[in-house]
């Protein structure tokens, strides 16, 4: 099957959805003129694969797709108590479900992306479902199908187990096992309080983590915004939003802090067959490496295009720094300061009408 339209959108999560919602605003008739592919099953994005603990009160942020508010989709909101109840990996592909189906946006799946090439005058994307051709593309396809596990000496050797926050499912499966958790981000937090409720821990990340005690204003999230927006326009790798907001303070936070989860250790040099060592020669057993390091961008796909810069990252321009500064045709949402979920929308949109309006000024 070989298929030519004037728009493809990688990705059905958050950022995809709401391009393909500002296309279709924009006058760009789905199927005919733009597709939407998207690997997985069902609706839902990575969300739909999260861990059972990770309920709605638990969660970093859902934000609502343009046009239909996540409460008056699913019935509940965030913020109600009943939302403790929740299972995110439920309820937001129920909401994605809802959405796709009330702006009739028809989602190719699953379909797997293998490779997007240049064709003279229009892009190939090559998939299992067939071959599309087409003007512009719209990339979003998150970090969710990268997991990050930094080398360290030694890891070939470890008799225990390791694995990624992707690889979680709840804390019971660590019950009397010492779990080592490696990593300062949000998640890291949340699943190292959980484990220690079951078993003994130890918690290690390369920089003190950085715990933020006053509530989350706009102010901070335009300055963390502005640091990520800053390094792709100049065509260094995205970092780490965390690294500037900090680490929330919640109730469950404290409680950890009480209990003594928090006592932070520095990373260790190398990994043994029974566990851990420090540069200083102190040792620690472990019968589990969790590595909550985080995810890289999901970009493989695009290699033959060459869109990476001597600095590692993809030069970025355009009003929010979504358009490949290389190949103007190419949108990359959900990449860089658009990873967040209120962050998608926003790009969604200026990616949108920036490469249509690309496209109407190109023969």
């Amino acid at each position: 099957m070989s298929r030519n339209v004037n728009v493809v959108v990688i990705g059905a999560g958050q950022a995809g959805l709401s391009a393909a919602y500002f296309l279709r605003r924009l006058g760009v008739e789905p199927e005919t003129e733009f597709v939407v592919l998207d690997h997985a099953a069902g609706p839902g994005g990575a969300w739909q694969f999260r861990w059972p603990s990770l309920t709605l009160s638990t969660v970093n942020g859902v934000h609502d797709l343009p046009g239909l508010s996540f409460a008056d989709a699913v019935g509940v909101d965030v913020d109600d108590v009943a939302a403790a109840q929740v299972q995110a990996s439920t309820a937001v592909p129920q909401y994605f479900a809802t959405y796709e189906k009330q702006f009739e946006l028809p989602v190719h799946r699953p379909v797997h992306t293998r490779v997007v090439c240049a064709r003279e005058q229009r892009l190939r994307i090559e998939t299992d479902a067939g071959t599309f051709t087409a003007r512009g593309l719209i990339n979003a396809t998150g970090t969710w199908e990268r997991p990050f596990i930094p080398r360290y000496p030694g890891a070939e050797l470890f008799a225990g187990q390791q694995l990624h926050t992707k690889d979680y499912s709840s804390a019971d499966q660590f019950a009397g096992r010492h779990v080592l958790v490696v990593g300062g981000g949000i998640s890291a937090v949340q699943l190292l309080d959980e484990i220690s409720r079951v078993t003994t821990t130890t918690w290690v990340t390369r920089r003190p983590p950085e715990f933020r005690d006053e509530p989350f204003t706009p102010e901070i999230g335009r300055a963390a915004v502005a640091l990520v927006e800053d390094r792709v326009r100049r065509g260094l790798p995205p970092g780490s939003v965390v690294s500037v907001t900090g680490l929330p303070v919640t109730p469950a936070i404290r409680a950890a802090r009480e209990r003594g989860v928090l006592d932070r250790l520095p990373m260790f040099s190398e990994i043994t067959a029974t566990g851990v060592r420090w540069a200083d020669g102190r040792e620690q057993n472990v019968d589990v490496i969790l590595w909550c390091t985080g995810f890289r961008s999901s970009l493989d796909h695009l290699a033959p295009l060459r869109l990476r810069g001597p600095g590692g990252g993809i030069e970025m321009t355009g009003r929010l720094a979504t358009q490949v500064g290389a190949d103007p045709r190419i949108h990359l949402v959900g990449y860089g300061p658009s990873s967040s979920t209120i962050g998608a929308n926003r790009a969604g949109q200026a990616a949108a009408r920036e490469l249509t309006r690309y496209l109407e000024s190109t023969p």
